[in-house]
């Protein structure tokens, strides 16, 4: 949206017409509402009967903390939306900021010598598809192609890996985000749209698959059940069921080269155990657009903006990354695991304030 109303011709290109929902896409964290705030669609988030949240709930065994959502930089509530409902508004405010959407393209390969300047690949009806531009902006999640076209190599890699089921359920509080820790195993419900809650556990995945041995039912029942014995019974069985089972790690990625970036988890991946990922891929997106932006009117600045984009993430992101790390490995215990969250809540902060400052310089460019 940023490019396009910089007056920057946006192609964007997809495999399929949205996203498919995952616990780290569920919960938008502060940074993340507060960007569709200030974009202007939060409203359209809250119509959609998405349901404001305005609490959390953490439960370390038998102990219970509620953390208030106090206002602050405009956010006054939490949201979790299902992504069918988050993507088309996405999309739709894209659109109308100028883009080119078009779905059902397959990305096969990149175009240039030594610099990126285009892709070829496939479109919704199997013929051969070509587009050019002045940066390829690789967004296509953990098995990106365009990092693997360029070799983007990581940077970084983390150790733990969570493996998680979960469901839709209905009957849950609307107004909080809860969360579960026991020694081995936790737990969360993040209300969403239509009534229900994305209710998930997680585990290591070695546990989990000698759980899912007697199949997703039962071992997400004796999984929640472990974690969370306060949830009613019904909650334990909720019919389709979905299992991510925790093979990845996170990672960092050199995100940029010459005419080539990347963005999200194609990028910058972490275990979804913190329930980040929509919220970085906001961020990271909004920090992307506006360095392409500062390098649009001068190719020799190009290299500096974008590697100025991905020291911004990459400073943004390091606690978070380290600390899940932690998290997802469940190498902690019901004293320690507190202030693990601790880490999360600080290093969130951090974000703000960031985007807090990205606010004020755009206030003084306007003003200018």
């Amino acid at each position: 949206m940023l490019l396009a109303r910089a007056g920057l011709r946006v192609l964007v290109v997809d495999r399929a017409a949205y996203g498919a929902d995952t616990v780290s896409t569920h919960a938008l964290l502060r940074g993340g509402v507060m960007q569709l705030a200030r974009w202007g669609l939060l409203d359209r988030i809250a119509e959609a009967g998405t349901p404001a949240v305005g609490r959390c709930i953490f439960h370390y065994g038998s102990r219970e903390l509620e953390v208030m959502i106090k206002p602050r930089a405009g956010v006054d509530a939490l949201y979790a939306p299902r992504r069918t409902v988050l993507d088309p508004i996405l999309v739709d405010a894209a659109r109308d900021a100028g883009a080119d959407v078009r779905f059902g393209v397959s990305v096969t390969g990149l175009v240039g010598n030594g610099r990126v300047t285009g892709v070829v690949g496939h479109d919704e009806h199997g013929r051969a598809f070509a587009a050019n531009a002045r940066i390829i902006v690789g967004a296509d999640g953990i098995g990106s192609s365009v990092a693997r076209l360029v070799g983007a190599p990581k940077e970084q890699s983390a150790d733990g890996g969570a493996a998680f089921i979960y469901g839709y359920g209905e009957g849950l509080p609307a107004d909080r985000y809860q969360l579960w820790y026991r020694p081995g195993v936790a737990a969360g419900s993040f209300p969403t749209n239509h009534g229900q809650a994305c209710v998930f556990v997680a585990s290591p995945p070695e546990r989990m698959r000698r759980e899912l041995r007697n199949g997703a039912g039962p071992a997400y029942a004796n999984l929640l059940a472990e974690a969370a014995p306060e949830l009613p019974d019904g909650v334990r069985d909720l019919g389709r069921l979905r299992v991510f089972a925790g093979r990845r790690t996170g990672y960092v990625r050199r995100s940029h080269g010459p005419g080539w970036a990347l963005v999200g988890d194609a990028g910058y991946y972490k275990d979804p155990i913190t329930s980040h990922g929509l919220t970085d891929a906001l961020r990271d997106a909004e920090l992307l657009s506006r360095a392409i932006i500062a390098a649009a009117s001068d190719e020799t600045a190009e290299p500096m903006a974008l590697a100025s984009y991905q020291s911004v993430r990459d400073r943004l992101s390091a606690r978070l990354f380290a600390v899940t790390d932690q998290i997802a490995s469940f190498r902690w215990d019901l004293d320690r695991i507190p202030g693990l969250l601790t880490e999360v809540s600080d290093s969130m902060a951090d974000e703000m304030t960031c985007l807090g400052e990205l606010d004020a310089l755009h206030e003084l460019k306007e003003a200018t």
